[in-house]
């Protein structure tokens, strides 16, 4: 029987309407690196040489990049099936946003012109469901610590907050949920209630722009 850990974490109250709600988290020991996973699937398997395991993980990432992207999914029995997931690349703003931030054109406000460029943002994996309940006959948790973790704040003030995001709208025209939530510290749900009260301050001097997903943070013009 294997025998694994875990933590209690407990969610933010924001992203559970200010109620208590209590997860388990595995605790996590050590990173397996291709090289260690090499050398235990020659344990599990002895008849197989690492060439023959390198060539099938070497295959097995050419047939993601070559069927993934055209609207395939992949299943491997007993592993799980694979997919793609797409989303807009706000990492830097295209070449005519670009031109018409230096004109300081009008229309550079629009949300719309920095969401062009669609990307590929992950491959996604399903489990096969006998995987699954192979590993659950197997393996059992047990509790690590007595005490629930309990999400922390942001370490930086309002004021700081406030400066960070001025800072990123600056250096890039616009700010982008996840900017925010990794620059001031804090889980985007956090981040986003946080966001909502600065623009509400008529004196923060950002607007945002755009709906859902597609929201970005800007000046406000004066």
């Amino acid at each position: 029987m294997l025998k694994g850990n875990y933590v209690l974490k407990e969610l933010p109250g924001d992203m559970t309407e200010g109620k208590s709600v209590v997860y388990p988290k595995i605790k996590f020991s050590s990173h397996l690196d291709y090289e260690r996973v090499m050398s235990n699937m020659r344990m599990f398997n002895g008849t197989l040489g690492e060439g023959v395991i390198r060539s099938v993980f070497s295959a097995l990432s050419e047939a993601l990049m070559c069927w993934l992207p055209l609207g395939h999914t992949m299943k491997i029995d007993g592993l799980g099936t694979f997919s793609l997931s797409l989303g807009f690349d706000t990492s830097s703003p295209s070449e005519e946003v670009e031109m018409m931030r230096q004109e300081d054109n009008e229309d550079f406000d629009d949300p719309k012109l920095n969401y062009r460029h669609v990307c590929i943002k992950g491959i996604n994996f399903k489990p096969d469901p006998d995987l699954l309940r192979e590993m659950n006959r197997q393996t059992s948790f047990n509790r690590v610590g007595v005490e629930v973790e309990v999400p922390k704040s942001s370490p930086y003030s309002r004021e700081e907050r406030l400066a960070k995001a001025k800072e990123i709208i600056s250096s890039y025209g616009y700010m982008t949920l996840s900017d925010y939530a990794v620059a001031t510290r804090q889980s985007k749900s956090s981040a986003s209630k946080d966001l909502s009260e600065i623009v509400a301050d008529v004196n923060s001097g950002i607007t945002v722009r755009g709906m859902g997903s597609h929201k970005i943070w800007i000046k406000k013009a004066l």
